[in-house]
């Protein structure tokens, strides 16, 4: 019996510690996978999604903590950030569309940045129709948000939030809100998000899985960039 235990720590145990130890301070400062259970972000990010996470892309915080050891750059407007709820604490990918100081305002679909409206485009939804289930006619467009262009969606059949008055973005904190703008629990509902809470940055999808097909792979979103091409 002592072989087989001695064997098992050796091949087995010991390596695995190894690697824990290793590992999770990693992933916990330096680059992280989310996994992505709505449509929130419809139709950049889709459920099932699994969205590789910069933790480096604005600082460098203690491993287990959000204290910073240091800090070289803050989230852009249109950034796609990972984030701590404010209501629960759980972990939230959503659009960076109000910096500190800035006056956000939406005037029905159309977000208005410091005065000055949003330019949109539409756009085809031909070819994201078959991740799309929440409404038979929706609307999609590309926002022209600051240097970072990038789809939303709109949902007509959907009782939302599709207007609120102006509101300044309080010092040290960000206005986040879903692509899925009919259709995601965000700021509008729980306010600006504390810089501290900002895990990161999200850029690639690692792989993704079809929830609403017995998780079959969806190949060809694996190292998917989420920056929006244009197509």
């Amino acid at each position: 019996m002592k072989p087989f235990l001695h064997r098992l720590y050796r091949e087995w145990l010991k390596p695995l510690a190894i690697i824990l130890l290793i590992g999770s301070p990693l992933r916990s400062a330096v680059i992280d996978w989310n996994w992505v259970p709505t449509g929130s972000m419809k139709p950049t990010i889709v459920e099932g999604d699994l969205v590789l996470v910069n933790k480096l892309a604005y600082d460098l915080k203690v491993p287990f903590t959000t204290h910073h050891l240091a800090q070289w750059g803050n989230p852009a407007r249109g950034d796609i950030v990972v984030c701590y709820s404010p209501v629960d604490g759980k972990r939230l990918v959503k659009r960076v569309v109000g910096l500190p100081g800035d006056t956000i305002e939406m005037r029905n679909e159309t977000l208005v940045v410091n005065g000055t409206p949003v330019a949109y485009t539409r756009h085809d939804s031909a070819p994201y129709r078959r991740d799309i289930f929440e409404d038979e006619n929706p609307v999609l467009a590309v926002e022209h948000l600051a240097a970072a262009d990038h789809l939303v969606m709109i949902l007509p059949g959907r009782s939302a939030m599709r207007s609120f008055p102006a509101y300044t973005v309080p010092a040290g904190r960000y206005f986040l809100m879903g692509d899925s703008r009919d259709n995601s629990h965000d700021s509008r509902y729980f306010g600006p998000v504390a810089r501290q809470d900002i895990v990161g940055q999200a850029g690639y999808v690692l792989a993704s899985f079809d929830t609403a097909r017995y998780l079959l792979p969806r190949f060809k979103r694996f190292t998917h960039s989420l920056q929006f091409d244009g197509a």
